[in-house]
């Protein structure tokens, strides 16, 4: 399962890059955008809280929803992303919650 996205360096695929985890507080996915032609990906993890999306809610619908904000910040998001792997040796994790809810 793939979502597209356009950006000003190309056609990207959201994906998932691993399974996803859930428990009654929180949905973490790990995802991956990955340029089209294939000479880019990078992987993040986006923490929904409790109440922000029905828990039954699947990756893909989830992702989807996630896509056009993701647009909008993908310049942030890449670089963000980029730089907490090569400097702090992890995956870059955004938080959806009450305060900031992004695109839900």
């Amino acid at each position: 399962m793939a979502v597209s996205i356009k950006t000003g360096r190309g056609d990207y695929l959201l994906k998932t890059a691993a399974p996803d985890q859930r428990d009654a507080n929180v949905i973490l996915l790990t995802l991956a955008l990955e340029r089209r032609d294939g000479i880019e990906r990078v992987a993040f993890r986006c923490r929904l809280a409790a109440g922000l999306v029905d828990p039954t809610s699947d990756a893909e619908v989830i992702m989807c929803r996630l896509a056009p904000w993701l647009e909008r910040e993908f310049e942030m998001t890449r670089e963000s992303a980029l730089k907490t792997i090569r400097s702090e040796h992890r995956l870059l994790e955004i938080s959806f919650d009450a305060s900031n809810r992004g695109p839900f």
